[in-house]
C-alpha cells in the first residue's frame, strides 16, 4: 500500500509538470537577476538553517577532570562526567535543543552480553542525571544498543556466531526503560534489530513512561563511514565480523520503506537515516512519501572528511554550512552533527 501511494503522489507531480509552459526565453529570463546581490539571495532563499535544526553528540568517559582529544575527530573531544559543563554550558548558550550521549565503556566492563548498559551507574546514566539537574531544558537522547558494552562491539547477543535477535530485544527493553527511568526524553534504538520500537513502546507505556519519544534508527546502512565513531567508542578493536546481518545494505533504498513503515506501525516518533550526506535521496523520498518528523545523522566519517579538509586548508569552513544545508533541502527536520556547536556559533554570529 505504501508503494502504491508513493506511486501515485510522484505520478499526479510529473502529470501537473507536464502541464506547465515555460514562458519566455533568455533575453527576457534572465535568471541571474534572482542571484545577483546578497540581500535578494536572502530574500528568496528556500531552506536555511538554524540552531533549532542541531543535535550535538558528546562522548563521555570515566574519570575525574578529564577532556580527552579523539584523533580520529579533531575537535571532538570525551568528557568526564565533572567536565560536561564545559561542553554543556555552550549547547545553552547557542541554543541547541538537544544532546546524544555516547560512553566509552572500559574493556573491563565488557562482556558478551553488555550487562553494563543495564548499569544504573553507568556513564550515560550518571551523564543524564548530571545533564538533567543543572540543564533541564535541554533534551537528551540516549543511544539503545549494545556495541558499546559488548566484548565483541557487535549491537546484540551473538549465539553460535550470529547476533540473537530475540535474546537481543529483552536487553534492549530493559536498557530502554533504565534510560528513561533516569530521565531521558528520546529513548534512541541504533541497534536494527526486528521488533524492537513495538516491544520498547509497550514497555514504555507500561511503565508509565508515555512521554518518553522514540526516535528510531530505522534505515541505518552497513556503512563504511562510521570507523572514528567505532574508535570513540572502543568498539573498533573488538569487532570480528561485520554488522551486514541487520544493518542496511547500501546498495538498497526500497527496502527503507519498509523498515521504516514497520517502525512508524510499531510507534517510533521520529526516524533516522544513518549516514547523512551519501544518503540524500533516502531522505528525501522518506519524507515525501511519510510526512513524519525525518533526522538525519552526519556521522563521524562525513564529519573527519570535512575536518580533514578544512585542517589541510583545502575548503573553506562555508562547506560546513553547506553540507549541513543540504540535508534541511533534503527534507530532515534535524540533523545530528558534530559540527553543531560550530555551526550554531557561526549562526548566532
Amino acid at each position: 500500500m505504501l508503494f502504491i501511494i508513493y506511486y501515485l503522489s510522484h505520478q499526479t507531480k510529473f502529470n501537473s509538470l507536464k502541464k506547465m509552459k515555460i514562458v519566455g526565453k533568455y533575453p527576457s529570463i534572465r535568471l541571474r537577476r534572482v542571484r545577483n546581490s546578497k540581500w535578494m539571495r536572502r530574500l528568496i532563499s528556500e531552506h536555511k538553517l538554524s540552531s533549532s535544526d542541531l543535535i550535538l553528540p558528546i562522548f563521555v568517559r570515566e574519570g575525574k577532570n578529564k577532556i580527552e582529544k579523539i584523533k580520529t575527530m579533531p575537535g571532538v573531544n570525551r568528557y568526564s562526567i565533572d567536565k560536561l559543563k564545559t561542553v554543556m554550558n555552550k549547547v545553552s548558550k547557542y541554543n541547541i535543543p538537544m544532546v546524544a550521549l555516547f560512553p566509552l565503556t572500559p574493556e573491563r566492563k565488557k562482556d558478551k552480553n553488555g550487562s553494563e548498559a543495564l548499569n544504573e551507574n553507568n556513564l550515560v546514566c550518571q551523564s543524564i542525571r548530571y545533564i538533567k539537574k543543572r540543564y533541564p531544558k535541554i533534551g537528551i537522547m540516549c543511544d539503545v544498543a549494545l556495541d558499546p558494552y559488548t566484548s565483541h562491539g557487535h549491537d546484540g547477543v551473538i549465539e553460535k556466531n550470529k547476533i540473537d535477535n530475540d535474546k537481543t530485544l529483552q536487553l534492549l527493553v530493559k536498557q530502554s526503560l533504565l534510560q528513561a527511568k533516569m530521565g531521558c526524553d528520546v529513548i534512541a534504538p541504533s541497534d536494527m534489530m526486528d521488533g524492537r520500537i513495538g516491544k520498547i513502546r509497550k514497555a514504555l507505556d507500561k511503565n508509565n513512561f508515555k512521554d518518553v519519544s522514540i526516535l528510531s534508527y530505522s534505515a541505518k546502512y552497513a556503512s563504511n563511514f562510521y570507523g572514528p565513531f567505532r574508535e570513540a567508542v572502543g568498539s573498533k578493536k573488538n569487532l570480528k565480523f561485520d554488522k551486514k546481518t541487520y544493518q542496511m545494505d547500501f546498495n538498497n533504498s526500497s527496502e527503507a520503506y519498509r523498515e521504516i513503515g514497520l517502525d512508524i506501525k510499531e510507534g517510533a516518533d521520529f526516524v533516522l537515516i544513518k549516514p547523512g550526506m551519501p544518503y540524500l535521496d533516502i531522505i528525501k523520498n522518506i519524507k515525501d512519501s511519510f510526512k513524519v518528523p525525518v533526522f538525519a545523522y552526519q556521522v563521524s566519517g562525513e564529519y573527519s572528511l570535512i575536518k580533514f579538509g578544512l585542517i589541510n586548508k583545502l575548503i573553506s569552513e562555508d562547506a560546513i554550512l553547506e553540507s549541513l544545508t543540504s540535508f534541511k533541502r533534503a527534507g530532515a527536520n534535524a540533523i545530528i552533527t558534530y559540527f553543531a556547536l560550530d555551526i550554531a556559533k557561526k549562526l548566532l554570529n
